[in-house]
């Protein structure tokens, strides 16, 4: 248990802060989600459309801390490659 002002004000940050970071991951994946969705529809200007918007969001994600650079790289990398795929 936090005893000191310090450490019991740390927690409440913590607290806000997971808050944000979840609704960051949350967007992200709403993102992710469309691209994979227009993908599997098959619908190949829809999935670049959308590629195009998840991609800056994905990054943005990297610069607040809530993913790791290559992590962000590589889910852009295979999204790109999928859609690309499209006939």
């Amino acid at each position: 248990m936090a005893n000191t002002p310090q450490a019991k004000k740390r927690i409440r940050r913590n607290d806000r802060r997971a808050e944000i970071n979840k609704s960051r991951v949350s967007r992200i994946r709403t993102f992710v989600r469309k691209v994979e969705d227009a993908i599997t529809a098959g619908d190949k200007s829809a999935a670049s459309d959308a590629l195009k918007a998840a991609q800056p969001e994905i990054m943005r994600g990297v610069t607040k801390g809530v993913m790791h650079k290559k992590t962000a790289s590589r889910k852009v990398s295979r999204l790109a490659a999928a859609v690309n795929a499209i006939a």
